[in-house]
């Protein structure tokens, strides 16, 4: 079958590997489409996720969905010929570091599809065949078909911050990037109601994209001046740069709510941290999600999460390196699909 395995730094190869084994909790899936994500660019253009490091060569991806080749032995999970989305999380605690039972989003010793976050690294599922536990399976709602439940996973990052920010209904709210995950935020908030979507980026095309998903306003980030006049009662860090986190905390009305989902580069960063005091701002993380991929499913089923302009490039896996090359382009592309 074919893999997309990155070996180092610029190495990227769709390569032969033989179908996989699976274990008796196990389904075998054939994968549909594969969504590039921004861990997977890293991992390709710098031989690393933040502070995670490509050892070994590692197949890529988590934000797949697929079908269901051959049910798992044990007779859990879904049967023969399901279309299944994937959970691509193993939560698992350490011991001696405390987190909140109910949030496994934070285990610290959760292992994560196509990271190299340890060793041996947890291989991905951009590959045609992929053995996966049924517990990381989600079938499809009826009606909704495989391409349309592509952006399942990070969809469900984005309603996990949206979450995060608690009740938007009716209120400002301001959005930092508009990449992917930027682009999904603002069409999570307008599901959950939000009055008014002020949407920020570099480029003309995010900011196209944005008002497509409902952004009912867009401003250059470069044009300091307009984004700190919006007062938002929410904001949404989406571009992962202390450049955008300034711009976050400026564009806050006194007494708002930031959350960052945008992951900051490791060590430390400048911020703005007189300006939060002042506005008694509640600065708050977002990482990944718990279940919220569940909510997403219905949402797409159901029509009252529309994310398809969110997708503006599709390529089959032999071309790989095209796709990612595209991705890596914030400029000209959203998200860009692989295949299978």
């Amino acid at each position: 079958m074919r893999a997309v395995v990155v070996h180092s730094k610029g190495d990227l190869r769709v390569e032969e590997r033989p179908a996989p084994t699976p274990a008796a909790d196990e389904a075998l899936v054939r994968i549909a489409y594969g969504g590039v994500c921004g861990s997977d660019l890293h991992y390709w253009t710098h031989g690393a996720a933040g502070e995670s490091l490509l050892v070994d060569p590692m197949v890529l991806g988590h934000e797949i969905v697929g079908t269901v080749e051959r049910a798992a032995a044990d007779g859990s999970g879904p049967a023969e010929g399901t279309d299944v989305a994937v959970h691509p999380a193993t939560p698992k605690p350490v011991e001696g570091v405390r987190y909140p039972e109910d949030r496994p989003n934070l285990a610290p010793g959760t292992t994560y599809l196509g990271s190299a976050a340890r060793r041996p690294h947890t291989e991905g599922a951009f590959a045609e065949l992929v053995a996966l536990p049924t517990r990381m399976l989600r079938p499809l709602p009826d009606g909704l078909s495989l391409r349309d439940a592509a952006l399942a996973e990070p969809a469900a990052v984005a309603w996990h911050a949206v979450k995060q920010a608690k009740d938007v209904a009716g209120k400002r709210a301001l959005v930092i990037g508009t990449g992917p995950i930027g682009a999904l935020v603002v069409a999570v908030l307008k599901r959950f109601g939000a009055s008014e979507i002020v949407a920020v980026d570099m480029h003309d095309k995010p900011l196209e994209i944005a008002r497509a998903v409902g952004a009912t306003e867009t401003i250059k980030a470069t044009d300091a001046d307009a984004i700190a006049a919006v007062q938002a009662d929410v904001v949404i860090e989406s571009s992962g740069s202390p450049r955008g986190l300034m711009s976050a905390i400026r564009g806050a009305a006194r007494g708002a709510r930031v959350v960052m989902v945008g992951l900051q580069p490791s060590g430390e960063q400048p911020a703005l941290m007189s300006l939060a005091i002042t506005r008694e701002l509640e600065l708050v993380g977002s990482f990944r999600f718990v279940d919220e991929i569940d909510e997403v499913l219905e949402a797409f089923a159901d029509g009252s999460l529309d994310v398809a302009p969110v997708v503006t490039h599709e390529f089959p896996v032999d071309d790989t390196l095209e796709a990612f090359e595209t991705a890596l382009d914030a400029s000209t592309s959203g998200k860009v699909l692989l295949r299978f």
